[in-house]
């Protein structure tokens, strides 16, 4: 019994050591398994969160959401910059930062808005505080920041702002090429000019686009065209330099003109944006007798000293054709042209007939618009019904209406041996592609002679650089008010081709509403003011244009190329 009583109590002890003991390790174990599950979570948010630091910091920049990649954006880069044809740098881009903000981020608008403000002066507060109250993941606050302005910001320490790598085009030479270069806008995209015409090819480019224009050329054309603006008291002008072997457009000024850098800076001022050398359409006076004269010597029975009456007013209906200096003698072929009459020319056309004149403006291209890499391109003016009053008035330079890239561009070809090249804003090497017939060299020949007496002794004495054979044409049309034309108040130009023995170049220049002044004589016509600023062009590039002087003298005994003229005349 005794022996009993001693083994109970030692059975029962060891049943409860073995349940203490199974009960710890069921309690280690949930210990255990709490542990594990505790630092798999540990380990799971960190690499969350340094995944997303990795994405947000190295692979988006500063983005915050799938939106912010440049393709969501349509944010172009690396566009490519453009060159002049000596290599000369026109348009480039410049890396930027583009201030956005998350406003499910800011904490408070109102505080961001004014500490913004006093970074950014020209922040427009009301419009910022209302992207920064909306509910979006992504609002712009300023684009293009400067390197300075954007260190500034992130000196505040906002939360919910960010940057985006960004990109703005630049202009070094400012207004200089505003019309052929045109201008962006703030996602680089090409709004205007060649910017717009080659806005797929500028951002896959690697090379710069090269153009046709000089750097020095176009200098010298807007600095001359806005000096005889300013002088005349004209309400603005235009003017091409052109080589006529090849149609290239070496400058082109169009004036009043704007910066493409800030082109939002222009407020009521749009017309600035006008290109009057692509888009506008004009009546452009005399300078079409150049084409009535060339059509006409094409004719198979023409007469180069055939004489017409021009003593007296042609009448048209209700209206009379006079001339703005009456000869009191019949004048030739030749002389028609020289003198600059319209009695003259409307007789020849009339000869020649309607038909034969809408075929031949047909075929110089002025029933639709020019050729030329920007989309700035106008479309010519001229009547369905092409009536006896249409070849008349459209002999002298009224009645059809172009564009003077057109102009420029056929007589060009008129004077290159009667072969015309498509107008190009593009380098050509000196290779033009193969160009149009349009006259007969024949007629190209007497056309130069006669072009080249009107500078030596006639309306454009005043386009006059010695020893450089300059040739060319007056032109003075009236401007259209409603349904009637305005007497005085004229479009004036002259196109001048040098040297005229053997055409390399051509310069038009365009006078809108010029003033009579002391200096004229009371005069306004393209004789001048268009002519005299062509003349100081023509001088002051030729010889960058490596043209050499030639000997030239008004004495015709002396002037191999007077003497021819006169001729011909």
């Amino acid at each position: 019994m005794i022996h009993r009583k001693l083994y109970t109590p030692h059975a029962s002890s060891s049943a409860a050591s073995w349940q203490d003991t199974h009960s710890l390790r069921q309690t280690l174990d949930r210990a255990h398994t709490r542990l594990f599950i505790m630092c798999c979570s540990f380990i799971f948010i960190f690499v969350v969160i340094s995944a997303r630091l990795i994405d947000v910091t190295l692979l988006r920049g500063d983005g915050e959401e799938n939106f912010m990649r440049a393709d969501a954006l349509k944010l172009p880069r690396f566009r490519a910059d453009i060159v002049d044809r000596q290599g000369e740098l026109l348009v480039t881009s410049l890396k930027t930062s583009s201030l956005y903000a998350n406003p499910r981020v800011v904490l408070d608008p109102h505080e961001v808005t004014l500490k913004l403000s006093k970074v950014l002066p020209e922040l427009n507060c009301k419009a910022t505080l209302q992207r920064l109250q909306s509910k979006k993941g992504f609002v712009w606050l300023v684009r293009h920041l400067p390197p300075q302005k954007q260190a500034e910001v992130m000196r505040l320490g906002l939360p919910g702002l960010y940057f985006q790598q960004d990109e703005r085009r630049v202009y070094p030479h400012g207004e200089l090429f505003a019309h052929v270069l045109g201008y962006t806008d703030v996602d680089n995209q090409g709004l205007g000019g060649v910017e717009r015409a080659f806005n797929t090819d500028l951002l896959k480019k690697d090379t710069p686009l090269a153009l046709s224009l000089d750097l020095r050329i176009q200098h010298v054309l807007r600095d001359e065209l806005s000096e005889g603006i300013e002088r005349f008291e004209a309400q603005g002008g235009a003017g091409i330099v052109m080589n006529v072997k090849t149609g290239e457009v070496l400058a082109m000024v169009s004036l009043p003109d704007f910066d493409p850098n800030h082109v939002g800076n222009l407020g009521t001022e749009k017309d600035a944006l006008f290109n009057r050398l692509t888009l506008g359409t004009y009546e452009m006076g005399s300078s079409f007798k150049i084409f009535n004269t060339a059509l006409y010597l094409e004719q198979a029975n023409a007469n180069l000293f055939k004489m017409f009456v021009v003593t007296g007013p042609l009448r048209l209906g209700r209206f009379r054709i006079t001339d703005f200096h009456p000869a009191h003698y019949p004048l030739t072929v030749g002389e028609i042209f020289t003198k600059s009459s319209n009695i003259g020319a409307a007789k020849m056309a009339l000869e020649m007939g309607s038909l034969c004149q809408k075929s031949f403006f047909e075929n110089l291209g002025f029933f639709k618009p020019a050729s030329l890499e920007i989309p700035e391109l106008g479309t010519p003016l001229y009547p369905k019904n092409w009536s006896e009053a249409t070849t008349i008035t459209a002999s002298y330079g009224y009645g059809v209406a172009i564009t003077p890239i057109q102009l420029v561009t056929a007589i060009a070809g008129i004077a290159n041996k009667g072969v015309m090249h498509s107008a190009t804003l593009l380098k050509t090497e000196g290779q033009a592609l193969s160009g149009k017939r349009i006259v007969s060299e024949k007629t190209s020949d007497i056309m130069r002679q006669l072009m080249y007496l009107v500078v030596a002794e006639g309306t454009g004495k005043k386009a006059r650089v010695e020893g450089y054979q300059v040739g060319g044409k007056t032109g003075t049309a009236n401007t259209l008010a409603g349904n009637s034309y305005q007497e005085g108040v004229n479009m004036t130009s002259f196109v001048g081709v040098f040297p005229m023995s053997s055409p390399q170049y051509l310069v038009l220049v365009m006078v809108d509403r010029p003033q009579a002044t002391k200096e004229t004589y009371g005069f306004n016509a393209g004789g001048w003011n268009a002519a005299p600023i062509a003349g100081k062009v023509i001088e002051r590039v030729a010889s960058l244009l490596q043209v050499p002087p030639l000997p030239e003298s008004t004495n015709a005994q002396e002037n191999p190329m007077l003497i021819q003229a006169r001729i011909t005349q």
